[in-house]
């Protein structure tokens, strides 16, 4: 019904909507962000980890932080999940979530925030400090109607801190990305660029990233290449707010894991098996390059309902290209066929036939029995999502980690 009304409903009068919402609870809660630090990340990837990244380094400083991610809300050690299927709920829940970090006495609140969100205003009236940009891909780019109006949707952002009431605004921008030097460009106080060039020499394997940073040596239990990227991100902003270099470096070296980004399952195999929310061709190239030398088996999908169709073949042609083992299987078809997402990924092999089997628990079982001594197992696309979303409307609970969990365990492993 919600899809029926938003199809026929002028846009003009949806964005009234969504603005009258967004203002509304801003003045019903008081406007809540006026007395907290607000931190806002986006970009494409990476948004989620360099959201727990700042909150780590924020919270070894001394400060009691909130937080409002894809993966979770949480309030100093206070956190529950995120069950929304979306990063940034609507109805004003996120001034409601800001007005409660204020009265738990909060002092910073750290949100990602998306260009879907963006697109309904769900970010207006929230008052910002800084700005994080991580980096853009190709992604939403049918929701959006193409990608130079997602690109325009993600700089919206960087124009609402340019009228945010706050002083000094700060932005903090990943100058390896041509779009992260057009955020740079922003009219605000402080400008804090961050490129990978600032962590040389670095080295990166599938259990952590170490490198040199304004002179210490830093080594963060997180694997890859891009976690190495979204370490400089959080360092950049840290080093702006003044926090020691010392504080920085204790809170990344004990960062414990985050859910859902390259998360391992532990049930004493000789295997390893990684659980990540993976799902745009760049993300998942890299991943797939965390584990070189590895036999890689690979579970993957894409996601249904309209949504970045394009990418369905290119996610394809990248597990040709890495994985020894792929299992194609469904993630969340809405109303689509899942055979038919399911068949479109498959037209990007070439090298090797990949397994199609539909049913997520069994693709993962699969793979689970595919595992020998050394090898990565590497669950993609869902990452701590909540439910498989079927047709109209349904929804089955779900937990790519737990799944493997329990399939480890009929496999003899405890």
């Amino acid at each position: 019904m919600k899809q029926l009304l938003a199809s026929v409903i002028p846009q003009p009068i949806l964005n009234f909507y969504h603005l009258a919402f967004a203002y509304c609870g801003a003045l019903l809660t008081g406007f809540p962000s006026q007395k907290l630090v607000v931190i806002a990340v986006t970009g494409t990837k990476g948004k989620s980890t360099t959201v727990e990244l700042i909150r780590a380094i924020l919270t070894e400083a001394g400060h009691t932080v909130a937080v409002a991610s894809t993966i979770r809300f949480a309030i100093g050690r206070d956190s529950e999940p995120n069950l929304f299927k979306m990063t940034m709920p609507g109805r004003a829940y996120l001034q409601f979530f800001l007005a409660r970090a204020v009265r738990a006495g909060a002092t910073h609140a750290v949100l990602e925030m998306t260009s879907e969100g963006a697109r309904q205003f769900r970010h207006k009236g929230i008052v910002l400090d800084a700005l994080v940009f991580t980096n853009l891909a190709p992604e939403h780019i049918e929701s959006h109607g193409g990608l130079e109006k997602y690109k325009e949707a993600k700089l919206s952002l960087a124009r609402h801190l340019e009228s945010s009431s706050k002083r000094p605004r700060i932005i903090v921008a990943n100058a390896d990305d041509s779009v992260g030097k057009e955020f740079l460009k922003a009219g605000v106080e402080t400008q804090a660029p961050f490129i990978l060039r600032d962590a040389e020499p670095y080295h990166v394997d599938e259990h952590s990233v170490r490198f040199l940073w304004r002179g210490e040596l830093m080594s963060v239990p997180l694997p890859g290449l891009f976690n190495l990227k979204n370490c400089l991100a959080a360092l950049a902003l840290g080093e702006v707010l003044k926090i020691p270099v010392g504080v920085m470096k204790k809170a990344l070296e004990h960062v414990g894991p985050i859910p859902g980004r390259v998360e391992r399952v532990e049930r004493g195999q000789e295997f390893s098996v990684i659980v990540d929310y993976a799902h745009t061709p760049d993300s998942l190239r890299a991943l797939y390059e965390a584990y070189p030398g590895k036999r890689r088996i690979c579970v993957l999908g894409s996601t249904g309902g309209g949504r970045d169709s394009w990418k369905r073949p290119e996610m394809g042609r990248i597990a040709d290209e890495f994985c020894d083992v792929a299992i194609l299987t469904e993630e969340d078809p809405y109303d689509e066929d899942p055979h038919k997402i399911v068949d479109e990924v498959a037209k990007g092999f070439v090298r090797r036939k990949p397994r199609i089997i539909p049913e997520r628990r069994a693709a993962i079982r699969d793979a689970l029995k595919e595992a020998h001594r050394g090898d990565v197992v590497l669950i993609t696309g869902k990452g701590t999502d909540p439910f498989i979303m079927g047709p109209r409307g349904q929804k089955q609970v779900w937990s790519d980690k737990k799944v493997a969990e329990e399939e480890l365990q009929k496999l003899g492993y405890n």
